[in-house]
Parts: structure tokens; sequence; C-alpha cells
């Protein structure tokens, strides 16, 4: 799975991704960083990466429909966890349920983490 992190998640994580042999690139680092959403959608779709972020403007089920992208994983962490980000998203990008993920619409919490396949 390739992956690509919204500039919301710290750039430290990429390098976490990398060491465990995940391809991962940052919207920061491909000059993206302050430019529309849309924007960052379109890269990470061209270059057929997942999309990893906070955005709760990426929260919509119905325009990010499960199948209709290279996949979507929209973080929800409570503000007392905020601090904790890179090694929840480690986690659940090393897991071995992960590269079951692609084209579909993954919403993770500390507790739970729930995956919207595509339907067919």
């Amino acid at each position: 799975m390739k992956i690509k992190l919204d500039e919301n998640i710290p750039h430290t994580v990429r390098r976490r991704l990398a060491s465990l042999g995940l391809d991962a690139d940052t919207v920061r680092d491909e000059g993206l960083g302050g430019r529309r959403d849309e924007d960052v959608w379109v890269a990470a779709q061209t270059e057929q990466r997942f999309l990893v972020t906070l955005d709760l403007d990426f929260s919509d089920r119905r325009r990010f429909a499960p199948g209709t992208h290279c996949g979507l994983l929209l973080v929800r962490l409570p503000d007392s966890e905020q601090w904790r980000i890179g090694d929840y998203v480690t986690a659940w990008l090393s897991s071995s349920d992960a590269v079951t993920w692609a084209r579909c619409f993954v919403v993770a919490t500390p507790t739970k983490v729930r995956v919207m396949r595509p339907s067919g």
C-alpha cells in the first residue's frame, strides 16, 4: 500500500512508516501544505496513495464512498491523545489488517478501527 500523509499528521510518522518498509510520502514534502483539500485529494488519487488525515472535510462517506478511491484513513483522537498520533497511525498502518484497506473508508479511534469496504 502506498500512503500519503496529510499535513496534519506529524512528519516523523513518514520516517516511522518507512522504517517498517511502508511507502509513505507527505503533503508537505510535495509542496502541498496549505493547499485546498481538493488538491491534496487529487494528488493522492493520481499517485494511487491511501490518504491519512485528521481533516473532517474528508469525513463524508457518501462523497468518499468505499471503492471510488485508493483508500482513506480518517484519524479521530480526543484532544488528550493528540500527542500520541504518531504511535496510533504507525500501529494502525503496520497491523496485518491494514493491507486489506485499499479502496476502503477507514475511521480509527484509540479503541476502534471501523473499515467500510466497497460493496460487491
